[in-house]
């Protein structure tokens, strides 16, 4: 089974500090003390003290993204209060800890409970808020009942966003807040495909790491910095994202996805999606973990479980888990791909195929508005 190690695709961050030299020690009290106020632009001139350093990224890149945080904490200073759209993943952490540093009580984390948020999400955004030290307040709402979001076009992301960031309004204005933030960062304005951007614009969220230029790698220094537990956290979109645009997003289908993640999640993967193809399943992982994914008592493990849950058949995609890889820009290429160099069963063709009826197999994705 698998160590629970980040994907290939995220950064590994993992900073070692020798507390041997003055600097360094300085850095360190600074960084992981939740009892004094961080100091960033401490943090920022005693990085290139620092001895050891474990890091993929150089001396200069870590002083650039700790500058670019103490401008985005300082900005938020500015805030009377802010309300912090918090999912618990690295990028709402960071500008929650953050606002936490700028403004102390007068910061607030806010999680959007709904049927595309896994439960083992919504704990684990309790508990990093618990950690940052912020109070954290859960608003309930349903995109089901949006038909627009229920059809599942290309736009979903952009009517879910609308009704996620509206609720994070309301909960804001009942504490007297106007500044709703969100963890949208400068890698995500170079994201391809991402209509929940628009929904961000329109409604005037602030996005205090895209604005002042952190990308996700800054964001997870940034995080390793702070010591925060999510610093190496793979990103997790919502459940939506793992039905194929154009079939209606039920809750029977989030629900299902949800139970054959939370397998995977047991089994020991860190980096995985399944997608539901109207009763096939098809089971990413990372590509450092697809070895372990081909094991015979997991393949056997994993075919009973997700058809327990009702899927028809159970699939392994060769090519493994990349992000951004099944946006709806990719249409065309996937299209090409599929008809010019692989023979693919439709489900029904499969019903009628004994020796494919339970068999782990690799297929090409249609279309998905999100990761």
């Amino acid at each position: 089974m698998p160590s629970n190690e980040s994907a290939e695709n995220n950064t590994q961050i993992n900073i070692d500090i020798d507390t041997d030299t003055g600097a360094a020690s300085s850095f360190q009290s600074h960084v992981v003390s939740r009892d004094n106020d961080v100091d960033m632009d401490m943090l920022a001139s005693s990085v290139d003290t620092i001895e050891d350093i474990d890091i993929d990224v150089s001396s200069a890149k870590i002083e650039t993204a700790l500058n670019r945080a103490a401008a985005a904490r300082d900005s938020l200073a500015d805030c009377d209060g802010v309300l912090v759209a918090f999912s618990g993943g690295v990028d709402s952490a960071v500008v929650a800890t953050l606002a936490y540093d700028a403004l102390g009580s007068n910061a607030i984390a806010c999680t959007a409970k709904s049927e595309t948020l896994p439960a083992a999400e919504l704990e684990d955004a309790h508990q990093v808020a618990a950690e940052i030290g912020l109070p954290h307040k859960i608003v309930s709402f349903s995109e089901l009942n949006d038909e627009n979001f229920v059809e599942n076009g290309s736009d979903r992301c952009y009517h879910c966003r609308t009704m996620r960031l509206g609720r994070m309004y309301d909960a804001a204005h009942e504490h007297g807040i106007e500044t709703v933030c969100d963890g949208t960062n400068a890698s995500d304005a170079d994201g391809g495909h991402r209509p929940g951007l628009d929904a961000v614009d329109e409604l005037n969220i602030t996005s205090p790491l895209r604005e002042h230029g952190l990308d996700k790698e800054d964001v997870r220094i940034v995080a390793a910095a702070y010591g925060l537990s999510v610093a190496e956290k793979p990103s997790m979109a919502c459940l939506s994202s793992r039905i194929p645009t154009g079939l209606e997003v039920t809750e029977d289908r989030l629900n299902r996805v949800e139970a054959a993640e939370a397998a995977l999640r047991t089994w020991g993967f860190s980096q995985f999606r399944v997608r539901d193809h109207d009763g096939l399943a098809r089971i990413e992982v990372g590509s450092d973990e697809l070895t372990d994914a081909l094991d015979i008592d997991f393949v056997t493990a994993v075919r009973e479980r997700l058809q327990e849950l009702g899927f028809e058949h159970v699939t392994l995609d060769l090519h493994g888990y990349e992000t951004g890889s099944v946006s709806p820009e990719n249409d065309q290429k996937s299209t090409e791909t599929t008809s010019a160099d692989r023979s693919i069963e439709t489900t029904e063709e499969r019903s009628n195929n004994k020796n494919t009826e339970s068999s782990i197999s690799a297929i090409v994705e249609p279309s998905y508005p999100t990761e």
